[in-house]
């Protein structure tokens, strides 16, 4: 496996050394090794992927062991991330946001007996769970809706356009954002949870990019019914600023961090290469040095907020306060584009070697993949975000503020 599991530094979290587990993790990395080069070129799910992640039971890891998970925290899922963001992003990117559904399942299900039936499911029969936030004018505005959970004879029912769900169509469940009701304003949302024969999907667009061409993010027009106790007993805003922000950024940079990894890995290979031949440093041996760094700099950046979330997870009033929800926000600005400096100096490292699509230390799939990082959610938009509510706090007075 290329990247920093070949180099000294450690892993985000502690998960990979625990044997069992991380036997587990390489064991559906290798698959997704072997089968990434074919999964971007034809733009297809990488279903030999999911194979190996489900055989390996790692779609239920966090799931409490009472329903029939392992109980894991979010340090664990980051470590897939990054171990599968080395060798195949797009598979990293779907089990990213698989888990981002679940850990919304886990800890807003109160004590619904529906979503722990759903869970139950999952772990039993490994389900894949997609994620629908994104729909017709409102874009990548997550925190807006436009289509309303309509309630009629004790049933529910959704129709939404949804211009982006992740490999929708090979997924077992979808987890979506909806206005609680028609008459309902559109940041007044609820999620909801679907398995598969709840829904069906009608293509609206296709997908063909540069780079996470795996996801398969298709747009389609999600038509679901189901029971109201499919809905998410918490508000979507709580869910938002407790679960779904910490877990998108921190996840999305785990998978981001193991693409810079990799390319870092290939740089350290071809330097290595030159070395064992005789004609010492490269002329971009700098670069090297340079993505190195900046890889490093990318790490303790997620891994500080990683312990950050750990430490206040269960803290509602920490979790909503605009201190963490700064730096959780600046993390994923920072940590995306550090994630594409370091593979843009990599590839410098490696000259016209990791400029070639057919060289072994070619880093073009990890910078294609890589450049999607500042556009989920775009950068700009979150900043600006941010910066509407900094307006309103006071600025501190002294550095121990």
């Amino acid at each position: 496996m290329e990247g920093l599991l070949t180099i000294d530094d450690p892993v985000l979290s502690p998960s990979l050394a625990q044997p069992e587990l991380s036997a587990r993790i390489r064991a559906a990395a290798e698959v997704a090794e072997r089968h990434a080069a074919a999964v971007d070129g034809a733009g297809r799910f990488p279903a030999e992927t999911f194979a190996a992640i489900k055989a390996q039971r790692l779609l239920s890891i966090q799931v409490p062991q009472a329903l029939g998970g392992e109980g894991l925290g979010i340090g664990a899922v980051s470590d897939v991330c990054y171990a599968l963001g080395q060798v195949c992003a797009s598979s990293a990117m779907i089990y990213a946001m698989h888990n981002i559904k679940v850990a919304c399942l886990v800890r807003h299900r109160r004590a619904s007996a529906a979503l722990e039936r759903l869970l139950r499911r999952l772990c039993a029969e490994q389900l894949l769970l997609a994620s629908s936030t994104t729909e017709g004018q409102s874009g990548g505005n997550v925190r807006s809706s436009e289509a309303p959970v309509e309630h009629h004879g004790g049933r529910i029912s959704l129709e939404r356009r949804a211009t982006v769900i992740s490999y929708g169509a090979h997924a077992d469940g979808i987890v979506t954002t909806a206005r609680r009701t028609g008459d309902s304003d559109g940041s007044d949302q609820v999620l909801v949870a679907f398995l598969k024969s709840d829904y069906s999907l009608t293509p609206l667009q296709g997908w063909s990019t540069l780079g996470m061409r795996g996801t398969c993010s298709e747009g389609y027009v999600l038509k679901a019914t189901g029971t109201p106790d499919q809905v998410l007993p918490d508000p979507y805003e709580t869910i938002h600023a407790q679960t779904m922000v910490p877990f998108a950024h921190l996840l999305w940079g785990s998978v981001w961090a193991g693409i810079a990894a990799s390319a870092v890995g290939r740089a350290q290979a071809f330097m290595r290469s030159a070395m064992r031949k005789g004609q010492g440093l490269p002329p971009g041996a700098p670069y090297f040095t340079r993505a190195l760094g900046s890889l490093r700099t990318l790490r303790a950046v997620l891994a500080t907020t990683l312990r950050t979330y750990e430490e206040i997870q269960n803290d509602a009033k920490a979790l909503a306060s605009l201190d963490f929800q700064t730096q959780i926000t600046i993390t994923k600005v920072d940590v995306s584009e550090l994630a594409v400096s370091t593979v843009l100096s990599a590839l410098r490292a490696c000259g016209l070697s990791g400029y070639r699509t057919d060289s072994e230390f070619s880093v073009e799939r990890q910078l294609r993949d890589v450049l999607s990082s500042p556009l989920m959610i775009n950068n700009e938009r979150i900043l600006a975000n941010l910066a509407t509510s900094a307006l309103l706090a006071p600025l501190p007075v002294s550095v121990h503020d």
